[in-house]
Order: C-alpha cells, then sequence, then structure tokens
C-alpha cells in the first residue's frame, strides 16, 4: 500500500483554479502503516511537493478535501442493480433535491443503503476547479477528492461535529455531512435531537471534536447544545488540527465518503502503465498468435477432411469388390481385407472344413499355450459354410481371446450360449467365413 497524502486547501474559496502556486494548504502524510509521518499547516504546494522529494517518496496517492458545503448529500431510490442502469437514472432521482439545472450538475455515487444510493451533487465548473487545483502534484497521483465534513468519523445512531474556527464540519451515522458558521451551529441542535429512525430514543448522542483552546472559547457555543433529555453531548479533544482527524478515520476506514472523481472527473487512468511502451510490440505478437492459430486450425481441418475423403475412397473400391459385406466400415476395412487375402491365399475363393479348422486350430494352440482351453465337440455345416465348436476355458476371457484372434484372421466368429459354471465358463463357438 502506497503512502497517502491529505491535503486541505485554506480559504478564501472564490475560484480554486486561480493561482495554485499561491494558495496555502493544510496536509499530513501517512505512511503504508497507517502512521503519519509529517504534517503542515499553511504551506505552499512547492513546500510540501519539496518534502515529499527529500523523503524519497514517489507515486504518493494523494487526496484532496474541498469544503463540505461545495457539495450536496442526496439519496437517490434507484431499483436498478446493474451500473449503466443506475448512472441513467441517476439525475432523475435526485433532480427534486437539487436547486439547479441538473445538467450542470455532476453527480458521484456512493453506497447503497436501505434508503437508497448515497450521492453527493457539486457543480460541474467548481468541480473542474478542484481537479485542476489537486491534480499534477509531483512525485504524487489524485486519487481521490472528498467533502471534508463527510470523512468526520461516524458516530452510531448520531451525530459527529468538527469545530474549526469560525466553521463547524457536520456528519451523520446516515453519511449526509455539511458545513456550517459555528455561531449557527445551536440553532441546528434541534434537527441533531430527531431520532434517525422511528424507535423510541431517549438521547442522541452527539460527538464534539475541538481543540482545547477551541472548546474554551465556544463555552456558550458549546452550552446552547446540551438539550436536556435530547442529545447526550460528548467531548473528544484533539492535539492538533481538524485534518489530521478526518485523514485518521479516513485511513482506518472510519466514515464512508463518496469521491467526487467519478465518471467525467474519473483520475482512475491518470497513472501510466508499466507496459505503455510494450503496447504497440504487444498488439502485434497478439494478431500474429491469433493468424497463427486460425492457420493451425485450417491446415487441421484441411487434412482432416483429406482424411476422410480417401477413407470414403476406400470404401467405395470395397463395395465395389463386395457389394454383399455389410459388416466392414472405414475403421477395420484393412483388417478384413488382410484376413481375405491370408484365406484365399491359401484355399481360394472356397472356405471349406479344413481351412476352418485350420485357423482354429491355430488360434486353439495359442490360446490353450496360456490358460485351460477345451474342445468338447465339433461341428460342421457344408450348406452354411460354418464349423460350431463346443467349448469350455477357465474363463470368459478365454473364450473372447480365442474369438478375437479367429476374426483378426478375417474370419468372422462368435460366441453364443455363454454359461458361466463354478469351474469356468462354457459356450458355442461359431466359425464362418466373414
Amino acid at each position: 500500500m502506497s503512502y497517502r497524502l491529505y491535503v486541505r486547501p485554506l480559504p478564501p474559496f472564490t475560484d480554486p483554479g486561480e493561482n495554485p502556486d499561491d494558495r496555502l494548504f493544510n496536509w499530513v502524510l501517512y505512511d503504508a502503516g497507517g502512521d503519519a509521518q509529517a504534517q503542515g499547516s499553511s504551506d505552499f504546494r512547492s513546500t510540501i511537493e519539496q518534502t515529499l522529494s527529500q523523503n524519497g517518496l514517489e507515486d504518493v496517492l494523494l487526496v484532496g478535501l474541498i469544503p463540505g458545503d461545495e457539495a450536496l448529500f442526496c439519496v437517490a431510490d434507484i431499483p436498478a442493480k446493474q451500473s449503466r442502469f443506475i448512472n441513467q437514472a441517476l439525475p432523475y432521482a435526485v433532480e427534486e433535491q437539487i436547486a439547479q439545472d441538473i445538467d450542470s450538475v455532476h453527480l458521484a455515487l456512493g453506497l447503497h443503503t436501505q434508503e437508497g444510493y448515497r450521492v453527493a451533487a457539486v457543480d460541474r465548473d467548481r468541480m473542474a476547479q478542484w481537479l485542476e487545483l489537486f491534480r499534477d502534484w509531483s512525485h504524487a497521483r489524485l486519487d481521490a477528492i472528498y467533502p471534508d465534513a463527510s470523512l468526520l468519523p461516524m458516530t452510531e445512531g448520531g451525530w459527529s461535529v468538527c469545530l474549526d474556527g469560525e466553521s463547524a464540519m457536520m456528519a451523520s451515522d446516515r453519511g449526509e455531512w455539511l458545513s456550517m458558521q459555528s455561531a449557527n451551529l445551536g440553532m441546528f441542535a434541534h434537527t441533531m435531537a430527531m431520532p434517525p429512525s422511528e424507535d423510541v430514543v431517549a438521547e442522541v448522542p452527539v460527538v464534539i471534536y475541538a481543540t482545547e483552546s477551541e472548546f474554551e472559547e465556544q463555552q456558550t457555543l458549546l452550552g446552547e447544545l446540551m438539550v436536556p433529555g435530547r442529545l447526550s453531548v460528548r467531548q473528544e479533544s484533539l492535539e492538533l488540527m481538524p485534518l489530521e482527524l478526518l485523514a485518521h478515520a479516513h485511513y482506518h476506514h472510519l466514515c464512508h465518503p463518496i469521491n467526487l472523481c467519478q465518471r467525467d472527473f474519473s483520475v482512475k487512468g491518470g497513472k501510466a502503465s508499466p507496459l505503455k511502451p510494450w503496447k504497440p510490440l504487444i498488439a502485434v505478437a497478439a494478431v500474429w498468435f491469433v493468424v497463427q492459430v486460425t492457420l493451425e486450425a485450417g491446415m487441421g481441418l484441411y487434412y482432416q477432411q483429406q482424411a476422410e475423403d480417401m477413407r470414403q475412397q476406400a470404401m467405395t473400391v470395397y463395395r465395389d469388390a463386395f457389394p454383399n459385406d455389410r459388416k466392414a466400415h472405414a475403421g477395420n476395412v484393412k483388417r478384413v481385407i488382410e484376413g481375405q487375402l491370408r484365406i484365399a491365399g491359401s484355399d481360394g475363393p472356397d472356405v471349406d472344413f479344413v481351412t476352418l479348422m485350420k485357423y482354429t486350430g491355430q488360434q486353439y494352440s495359442s490360446v490353450a499355450s496360456t490358460g485351460s482351453v477345451t474342445f468338447n465337440s465339433i461341428n460342421y455345416s457344408q450348406s452354411r459354410g460354418e464349423l460350431v465348436v463346443d467349448v469350455r476355458a477357465e474363463s470368459y476371457d478365454r473364450l473372447s481371446t480365442l474369438r478375437n484372434g479367429l476374426a483378426g484372421q478375417g474370419l468372422d466368429a462368435k460366441i453364443g450360449s455363454v454359461v458361466n459354471e463354478a469351474s469356468g465358463a462354457r459356450g458355442r463357438l461359431t466359425v464362418s467365413g466373414g
């Protein structure tokens, strides 16, 4: 995780983009472990950049904080779940909550809650000025821009208030935030005293953050917040500036702010990819790979088609020579032809009793040498040209081996009437010329 630099500009805010080199900032630098390593107040941008350079820091994530009253908190009740439809419906869902032309407002989407989507609305021109103020810093890249009040740590069921000179930042556990003059904080006490839900709540908790000097100067104001039976006020002292409280809450996920750098003002593409110089070469390699794969696939299909054509031609020739044979196919035609040639070479075109006995005897000798195989009886039908042998073997596998051996010689061999007994298996082997 990279270092984070939290930067908060000081007033006046009439034109954030004017003379950025002359603008003053409060800032705090957090390391990857979540500890503040450096901070400063009322410093120029060049001073902050020089501090980063002196510490050898590069690519620091910059988080810009703008006044809370620059962005308006809204809630959008949108039933859609896909981001494309949500973005299309977003302007219409919050239009009535914004007192200016919706086309001149930049909308940033936050978390989805039971009430709807949390939304931050900021004037487009002002957002462009804030974006210009925070980007292109040396040794840092802009990661996010938040309304400062939205970074206050949440108080469950109540409000968080931070006194900051003449202004006060406030945020509720519902995600809403606002900034106002400290002098008007007492007038807002009635609003804070309203429970966040319909549940009966004796007192609404309010946590006030300020420095010790702020608490001493604002005693009268704090007295106005002490609404008996309505608000439960607790004071938390700050050792340094309020920015450190905001940075601590954000870094440790004690709040749920809305990043304003979305859509037209997104900064996610700001960091150059380390692969950018290699993109042309990667593109050429990708094109070559696609072409090569396409070529190999095409050649494979071509050779497969050629092989299929040759098999069909072989079967055509075989069908012409043996029109009555329906058992041969492209997968076994070679073996069938070899068997027929061996038979024809030994006994001519007719397969008689002697020929069948010759091949059956050869296979019997081969199988009997590896296991117990016995011929019980032999019958020959001259009209059918079949040799029928009653065979007994120690297992059906021996019978199957005998049949397969005869089939391998080009003969038609079948085993029927198989009976499995305790002593082995017996069946009827029928052999013909194929």
